[in-house]
């Protein structure tokens, strides 16, 4: 269809920034002649097209903002590779009542075992589910505390890790911290606490904290006291899914021998 009037209404629709309505207008304006659909139930139709196109965008707008490296599903994780991972625990975590309760999640374990695919997966839901996420690793975090703390705008960038409904802080333990950094990771823990939820990943048992946080046990003592408070552990031992795919490409490349 195209009259003056209906490209008049299509330009007010942009205007409005409802492209996704412009888009559909045509087709649903055929369906309800189609239908002899009642101007109530047309508008209705529309309505459903422009509220589905908003929430889509801010879905992608927090899955933006929350600086995941990759996207991961818990659909997608292999459960029957990790036997000793619950996938009832986990399934129960996917209500998101860890984040209504400001709870914590600390995945425990040796690299390769599926804790990033958990977390981001988990996140990801709390995206869709309408709140703020960050993502971020350890060692990221800790230098742009450092940043922060150099160019006065220290309070700001903590403000803004408190304010999200969820942070996640990958491979704690991959690269031991100083000082100033075990500190930092205190304030955002300390400032977190019992205010918003954290999901951790780790490849060192809490006992080895002490010596990957600044080698300071009064502060890992501190930081282990608040995360674990209200907190569900998984401590996964299984193999690694990276070491496996390799094996099998490698065992997929031999040669039988005639």
């Amino acid at each position: 269809m195209s009259t003056p009037e209906y490209e008049l209404l299509v330009s007010q629709l942009k205007h409005l920034r409802l492209g996704r309505v412009a888009e559909v207008l045509d087709m649903h304006m055929q369906r309800a002649v189609a239908a002899n659909m009642s101007y109530l139930d047309f508008l209705r139709g529309l309505m459903q097209e422009a509220t589905q196109a908003q929430d889509t965008r801010l879905v992608n707008g927090r899955i933006k903002t929350a600086h995941f490296p990759y996207l991961k599903t818990l659909e997608q994780f292999d459960f029957s590779f990790q036997p000793g991972l619950s996938r009832q625990k986990i399934a129960d975590l996917a209500t998101l009542r860890f984040v209504a309760n400001h709870e914590n999640i600390i995945l425990l374990g040796p690299p390769g075992t599926g804790k990033t695919h958990i977390a981001i997966a988990l996140a990801f839901k709390v995206c869709t589910a309408g709140h703020k996420v960050l993502f971020t690793t350890l060692a990221d975090l800790v230098a742009q505390l450092h940043a922060a703390l150099a160019d006065h705008s220290l309070a700001a960038r903590l403000r803004t890790l408190t304010q999200v409904a969820l942070l996640v802080i990958d491979e704690v333990g991959y690269v031991p911290l100083d000082k100033t950094g075990a500190d930092h990771l205190f304030q955002v823990i300390a400032r977190r606490y019992e205010t918003g939820s954290i999901i951790l990943t780790s490849n060192k048992a809490f006992t080895e904290w002490g010596n990957i946080l600044g080698g300071d046990s009064v502060v890992a003592s501190a930081i282990l006291d608040r995360l674990l408070h209200h907190s569900v552990v998984f401590n996964i031992k299984g193999e690694s899914y990276r070491l496996r795919e390799k094996r099998d490409a490698l065992l997929k490349e031999e040669v039988p021998a005639h």
